[in-house]
C-alpha cells in the first residue's frame, strides 16, 4: 500500500469499537477484534483510520482502553495506512496528552475538536489548538457543531490554518457550501468529508478525503464511490451515491453509532452492543437499518 502525500487524503475510517460483556458484565473492548477489524479495512482499500472519535465511544473509554485503542491501531495497520486518532478531552492539557502518546504510538497525525466543555469563544478555541500543537504533530481540527456548540466557521478556520496550527478540517456540518468559502480564506487547508451523506457533494467541491462511518459495514462499494465522486465520474458514482444514501444519512442521526454497528452486525463483521448513554436501536429504527443494508447487499454493495 502505498501511503498518500498527506496521510489524512483518502478514505480514512472511524471506526468503530468492538464491545463484548465481560465477567463482570461489564461490556469490555475486544481489541483482537478490532485489531483484525483495522488490517481488514486496509485489505478492503481504506486508506486509514481514526479510533478514537464518536463512532469509537471514546467518552465512554477509561484512559488506559482509550490508550490501547490507539496502540492496537498501529500494530495492526500495514505500512502506509494511516491512523489518526481522535484527541478529544475537556482541557487543551489533557488533549494534548492524548496528542503526545498518539505521536510516541507512531500515529501520522490527530483529529482535534475544539473544547467541548463550555462554549468558548474565538480566543478559547485558538489557545485550545496552540497548546494541542505543541505536541508537534499534524492536527486535523473537527468542526461539529452540534455536539460541541463551538462553530469552527470559515473565518476561524483560516486563523488556525494562518498561524499553522492545523492542516485540515473534519466538516461535519452538513452545509456544502462552506468548502468554497473555506478555501477562499483559507487556501491550502484540506476540506475533509465529515459526514456520510454530503460526501458527493464534497468530492465534487474538490474534498481530498473522507472521514467516513459506513466503510465499518461496505468497504469496498464506498471506496468505489469515493474513488469515482473524487475523479468527477458521475456515472459510476452518483448510481453507487443514491442506493448507499438511505444508509449514510444515518452518519449524520444521534443513534449513528448503533446503526453503524447494526449494519456490520448484518454483513457478518462484529458491531455488537453499545455502551450507556447510548441504547439499543427501537424496533422502527432497527428494521429500517436491517432491510436497507439487506438490500445493499442484495444489491452487490458490500
Amino acid at each position: 500500500m502505498t501511503a498518500p502525500t498527506r496521510p489524512w487524503h483518502g478514505v480514512l475510517v472511524a471506526t468503530a469499537l468492538p464491545l463484548r460483556p465481560s465477567e463482570s458484565g461489564v461490556l469490555a473492548p475486544d481489541f483482537d477484534t478490532f485489531a483484525e477489524h483495522v488490517a481488514w479495512l486496509a485489505e478492503q482499500g481504506c486508506q486509514g483510520v481514526t479510533p478514537n472519535g464518536s463512532l469509537g465511544e471514546y467518552q465512554t473509554l477509561t484512559p488506559e482502553e482509550r490508550a490501547r485503542v490507539v496502540t492496537t491501531a498501529v500494530a495492526a495497520a500495514p505500512e502506509g495506512f494511516t491512523v489518526m486518532p481522535g484527541v478529544a478531552a475537556y482541557g487543551a492539557g489533557e488533549a494534548r496528552r492524548w496528542a503526545e502518546q498518539a505521536a510516541e504510538a507512531g500515529c501520522a497525525a490527530v483529529m482535534l475538536l475544539p473544547p467541548n466543555a463550555y462554549r468558548g469563544d474565538e480566543r478559547a478555541v485558538v489557545e485550545h489548538y496552540r497548546e494541542v500543537a505543541r505536541a508537534g504533530l499534524p492536527i486535523v481540527a473537527y468542526n461539529n457543531p452540534i455536539d460541541t456548540k463551538i462553530d469552527l466557521v470559515p473565518e476561524l478556520l483560516a486563523e488556525l490554518h494562518g498561524e499553522g496550527l492545523i492542516v485540515g478540517v473534519k466538516e461535519f456540518t452538513g452545509d456544502v457550501r462552506r468548502i468554497y468559502r473555506i478555501a477562499e480564506l483559507a487556501p491550502g487547508l484540506d476540506v475533509l468529508c465529515g459526514a456520510d451523506d454530503v460526501a458527493l457533494e464534497l468530492a465534487i467541491a474538490g474534498s481530498p478525503g473522507w472521514i467516513a462511518g459506513y466503510p465499518n459495514a461496505l468497504p469496498r462499494s464506498t471506496v468505489r464511490f469515493w474513488e469515482a465522486a473524487t475523479a468527477k465520474d458521475l456515472d459510476v458514482a452518483l448510481p453507487l451515491y443514491r442506493s448507499l444514501h438511505p444508509l449514510l444519512r444515518w452518519d449524520s442521526r444521534t443513534e449513528f453509532v448503533q446503526a453503524i454497528k447494526l449494519s456490520m452486525d448484518v454483513v457478518g463483521r462484529y458491531g455488537g452492543p453499545c455502551r450507556p448513554p447510548r441504547v439499543p436501536l427501537t424496533p422502527e429504527q432497527e428494521q429500517t437499518v436491517r432491510q436497507a443494508t439487506e438490500k445493499a447487499v442484495a444489491e452487490g454493495l458490500t
